[in-house]
């Protein structure tokens, strides 16, 4: 089975409790998940042997939450080559701003600067749509499984 992190950026709690439901639904299929707390990132480099699974929320004029934003920042500072890494991101946000998701599509892109490759599309996710993203993000998992199944 995948070795999996699993990295959350919040402001409210719902890219956290996202990440969470991921990570128990998808440890219950085997896999081998590590959901990185806010204080595991100082120094967190994604391994390229693993699949990174980045849940992250926008906010204000579309601005990385403060509890991911140094990680990010470091990220793009150092700028490690990652040309093997994995990556899936689940962007939430709210289609009534112009900055629709924007903090993921920034993840996407710095990652795609990287040298990693994007496992599945981005996979947005609106809270003009839905109450509880953690249930669409649990939709999105056979598309995830179906990538890492012809990788």
């Amino acid at each position: 089975m995948a070795e999996v992190s699993i990295v959350f950026g919040t402001v409210y709690g719902g890219a956290q409790f996202t990440a969470e439901t991921l990570a128990k639904k998808l440890q219950e299929k085997g896999h081998h998940i590590s959901l990185k707390q806010t204080a595991q990132l100082q120094d967190y480099v994604p391994s390229e042997s693993e699949y990174l699974i980045i849940v992250c929320s926008t906010t204000g004029q579309g601005d990385l939450p403060d509890d991911i934003f140094p990680w990010f920042a470091k990220l793009k500072s150092q700028a490690p080559y990652l040309p093997k890494l994995q990556y899936s991101i689940v962007a939430l946000g709210d289609s009534s701003y112009e900055t629709f998701c924007a903090a993921g599509k920034q993840f996407d892109e710095l990652l795609s600067e990287l040298g990693a490759k994007a496992l599945t599309p981005l996979l947005e996710i609106d809270a003009s749509e839905t109450m509880e993203p953690e249930v669409e993000a649990v939709t999105w998992i056979p598309t995830w499984l179906d990538a890492i199944n012809k990788d």
